[in-house]
């Protein structure tokens, strides 16, 4: 019997190559697709070729801007580009990883842009699932970094529960082998607490000095944030891997 085909949108990025190995180690026939392997959703170059055979398509690919209209372009025109060829291709699972707040924060262009795709692939009648995901580990140095002015980081106070890549990988591998949810799956990571604590704690055991203020009025990427906008609502699965123990990681593998 052949191994099941599994073609990964996104698959050379920080997700989709933890993915694909996970994958790969689980039986499965992986392709990496991305534009730098031929692979580009928003032209279709390569994407029926890749997709035919395909029994799962998980799509983890990234809009490479913040500008709302771009964004919105990309992942519409990806996401009707690859649900047209996964009909085609009688892929049986399509994953795709989406953000949790899509859906409560209509003034952050990337959210709504995400919205578009999970809106696209609902309606699209293939067997779905969506994995809504809190922001990763990995981002908290380049959002500090987005929010500093003057070597003080301004960030709200709503609560923020991230998670790292390596979990996020985890769940979407076992997501992908799962009977289609058709709906979605929401995942987050161990602690929650308000946004400027989780990212003061982050610098701290960065040994960086920035100071980090509260300020209600501070956006997320244009969207206004409210207590809860960050976070998830009702069930989720939960990462194992907590801030501290990530960075201690990532201190001994560099």
């Amino acid at each position: 019997m052949n191994a099941k085909k599994a073609v990964i949108i996104g698959g050379t990025g920080l997700i989709g190559s933890k993915l694909a190995r996970l994958l790969a180690l689980k039986g499965l026939d992986v392709v990496a697709a991305a534009p730098n392997t031929g692979v580009n959703s928003v032209t279709g170059q390569g994407v029926a070729e890749t997709l035919k055979g395909a029994d799962i398509l998980v799509d983890v690919s990234n809009a490479m801007s913040f500008d709302p209209s771009e964004v919105r372009a990309f992942f519409e025109t990806s996401g009707r580009n690859l649900t047209t060829a996964a009909a085609v291709a009688g892929v049986s699972h399509y994953v795709v990883l989406s953000i949790v707040g899509t859906d409560r924060m209509p003034d952050n262009g990337y959210f709504q842009g995400k919205l578009v795709q999970e809106e696209i692939v609902a309606a699209s009648g293939l067997p779905y699932t969506i994995v809504r995901s809190t922001q990763f580990f990995e981002f908290l140095g380049p959002i500090a970094d987005s929010y500093t002015k003057e070597g003080e980081v301004k960030l709200s106070g709503g609560q923020f529960q991230p998670i790292a890549a390596d979990n996020v990988a985890g769940f979407l591998a076992d997501v992908a082998l799962e009977a289609p949810h058709n709906g979605r799956v929401e995942i987050g990571g161990p602690v929650r607490a308000p946004f400027d604590r989780v990212v003061d704690h982050y610098l701290r055991g960065r040994g960086d000095v920035r100071s980090v203020k509260r300020d209600a009025d501070t956006d997320y990427f244009g969207g206004h944030v409210e207590p809860l906008s960050l976070v998830p609502l009702g069930e989720y699965r939960v990462g194992a891997l907590d801030l501290d123990s990530w960075l201690a990681a990532q201190t001994t593998s560099h």
